[in-house]
């Protein structure tokens, strides 16, 4: 299996999960709150169709794209609620049945992609398999919210390798996206998966270190917990400065979650980004 196909099976496995959590809900838990300030389980869903929207754009019609990226630029904080209060207002049943008609079109158009093609996105271009991995990694983060609203409690799998790894690839880009410049050195990041299993990043004999459960890297870099809650460790200042920055997604730096029993509920848009590049 190549690497396109395994990640086009997670994200598949990722969406149908999701999708088993909201398929059969009744209309009126649609406007639950999510931990994203102002954001409902609708905008959740409507964000992610919405995003496979552009993505299919991108993939399929790079001028559309442009002036959809271009359209962003002008208002670069406000683009995404925009899409996911739009994507919210319609009805229950048209939201589902447009995500799940979406996700498959974009699911179909990835696999069909050439060798070596690369796409256009609001950060870098990416290579084919680098968008799904980027959808896989917002899907499970917008499902965490949806979860989260719901009470509902997910149990992690491999899948997380993808989300662990965009969100390695991308340190630079959160130091970047914030106007600093990224260490020189790279780091070692060493997770523990689901089953157990060491996820390894980055050479053995680093000095700038993080290790910790797979699942509180991604929760971390996907800006759906806060650093003071997780079991990470950094050792070295600079991982140690990474740990309080970390970013998997593309776009604005949010302000990421409270710490449990703080003030406060989270970021302003709910986002996790319209996907990293990598």
């Amino acid at each position: 299996m190549s690497e396109l196909e395994a990640v086009l099976r997670d994200l598949r496995d990722e969406s149908a999960e999701l999708d088993r959590l909201v398929g059969d809900l009744p209309d009126d838990r649609w406007g639950t709150a999510t931990p994203a300030v102002g954001w409902t389980v609708a905008h959740q869903i409507a964000h992610l169709a919405w995003t496979d929207r552009v993505a299919l754009l991108s993939a399929t019609d790079p001028g559309a794209f442009a002036d959809e990226a271009a359209r962003a630029a002008a208002d670069p904080g406000g683009f995404v609620d925009e899409g996911a209060a739009r994507g919210a207002a319609l009805p229950p049943a048209e939201l589902l049945a447009g995500w799940r008609a979406g996700r498959e079109r974009l699911h179909r158009v990835l696999a069909a992609a050439p060798a070596g093609t690369r796409l256009p996105w609001y950060g870098p271009p990416m290579s084919v398999a680098s968008m799904a991995t980027a959808r896989l990694m917002e899907t499970w983060a917008h499902g965490q919210d949806v979860a989260d609203a719901l009470g509902v409690r997910r149990t992690p799998t491999g899948r997380l390798r993808q989300v662990a790894r965009i969100g390695v690839r991308a340190r630079d880009y959160a130091y970047l996206v914030r106007g600093r410049k990224p260490p020189e050195e790279e780091f070692r990041v060493e997770l523990v998966g689901p089953g157990g299993e060491l996820w390894a990043y980055g050479p053995e004999d680093a000095t700038q270190r993080v290790t910790g459960p797979a699942l509180d890297f991604c929760l971390l870099a996907t800006q759906r917990a806060h650093r003071a809650d997780l079991a990470l460790r950094a050792e070295g200042q600079d991982a140690d400065a990474w740990l309080d920055i970390a970013q998997a997604f593309a776009g604005p730096a949010g302000a990421g979650r409270a710490p449990r029993g703080a003030a406060g509920r989270g970021d302003a848009d709910g986002s996790a980004g319209p996907g990293a590049s990598a």
